[in-house]
């Protein structure tokens, strides 16, 4: 499990980083707005704009949600439920482990 525990832990770094990123480009992008006389609704890079801001948006969210995967894996990992599905109680394989550490459900589980 300790191996485990470190791939977690070097992943959520690795998202925690991506989310710090994402954010400040969410920030640099709303700043740079605020500070023209921009109308997105009438100037042909308004939807460029607003698009920009919806993309980071969005993978920002998703990183959120990568991070709340891997905080409850790694809470698996200390309750000694890792690798165990949360929906059938089957063994995860190991190679689904491998592919994705974070996950909570087995194969058959997951395409249900």
């Amino acid at each position: 499990m300790d191996s485990v525990r470190a791939r977690l832990t070097a992943d959520r770094a690795e998202v925690v980083a991506r989310l710090r990123e994402l954010d400040a480009t969410f920030t640099d992008i709303v700043d740079a707005a605020r500070d023209s006389n921009l109308d997105d609704e009438h100037d042909p890079e308004g939807a460029t704009i607003a698009a920009d801001r919806s993309m980071v948006s969005a993978l920002a969210h998703a990183a959120r949600q990568q991070l709340a995967e891997i905080d409850a894996a790694l809470a698996r990992v200390a309750a000694s439920t890792y690798g165990i599905c949360q929906q059938c109680g089957a063994t995860i394989s190991d190679g689904r482990l491998e592919a994705r550490p974070a996950t909570a459900l087995c194969i058959n589980c997951a395409r249900r």
